[in-house]
């Protein structure tokens, strides 16, 4: 068996064709509006300055409304809060992005808090994180609906299935075996001190790994014909790999996401459908 690859450029095309087609409807029905994002960047880490780049230029091709702030990394904590108040007050802004890492004098906690529930578009707010685990966000966090979307686009039907995620993280583990949770999966969460990992692993019908461990889910660890959904990025060198052993896993999967380009599309694509609703709830149109 060879699997076949799912690329995050195909499904992200597919849901840009999902929110365009919204869109037009939207636009009629609110008079023109567009959905307003404002994304903020303190700091010249390189690594977000491509995401941030990435945001803004799918915004543009959406046609929705990014307002882009690049900050000097000497930009004090205060001041990003007040920045983000001032979008917090702005009714043409829908959501908001703050994008990670911050410089080191900077309190993640504090600033990710400042930003109002209803137009956290990334899902990282206490309140929303909560209000997860009651079925109730309007805001999934962005990579595991990422994961959503493309078992989605195989026509994976997850209900019933056996799912393993590798990983607990507070951005991607927990929150993906949360709403795969309320999905119907049977959901099993591993993790550095879960016993028999590879045994486990190989009872799923399909597997997320988000530990950031290159290459670590080898091919025994996947059951024949399993679906496997690679999160994990991982520079080694010059060459960027992900938490599962791609050539080998390939060989005993029916589906695979690659790293790089599986996840990291589909990824923008879903802030694009979180902050597409926040506009929908404003306008009463949700």
């Amino acid at each position: 068996m060879t699997a076949e690859i799912v690329k995050g450029a195909e499904v992200a095309a597919a849901i840009k064709e999902e929110i365009s087609l919204e869109m037009e409807r939207l636009k009629d029905e609110t008079g023109g509006g567009v959905p307003g994002l404002a994304i903020i960047l303190a700091g010249y880490n390189p690594v977000s300055k491509i995401n941030v780049n990435n945001i803004e230029k799918t915004a543009q091709e959406l046609k929705f409304n990014p307002v882009v702030c690049r900050l000097p990394p000497e930009t004090t904590e205060e001041e990003l809060i007040e920045l983000i108040e001032n979008f917090n007050r702005n009714k043409d802004v829908h959501g908001i992005v703050v994008q990670l890492p911050l410089p080191y004098h900077i309190d993640d906690k504090a600033i990710l808090e400042a930003v109002l529930p209803e137009k956290d578009v990334e899902g990282f707010h206490p309140i929303n994180k909560g209000r997860m685990l009651i079925s109730s966000t309007p805001f999934p966090p962005c990579t595991p609906y990422a994961c959503l979307k493309i078992l989605e686009y195989i026509n994976f039907d997850i209900e019933g299935k056996r799912g393993v995620v590798v990983g607990r993280s507070n951005n991607v583990g927990k929150p993906i075996a949360m709403q795969l949770l309320q999905k119907d999966v049977t959901v099993t969460i591993c993790h550095s001190h879960t016993v028999n990992l590879a045994e486990v692993c190989r009872k799923a019908e399909f597997l997320v790994v988000a530990v950031g461990r290159p290459e670590l889910v080898k091919k025994d660890w996947v059951k024949p014909g399993g679906v496997v959904i690679d999160v994990g990025v991982n520079k080694i060198g010059e060459k960027v790999i992900g938490d599962v052993d791609f050539e080998e896993v390939s060989k005993v999967a029916s589906y695979i996401t690659p790293v790089p380009g599986g996840l990291g599309p589909v990824t923008t694509y879903t802030l694009m459908l979180n902050t597409m609703h926040s506009f929908k709830v404003v306008n009463g149109l949700a």
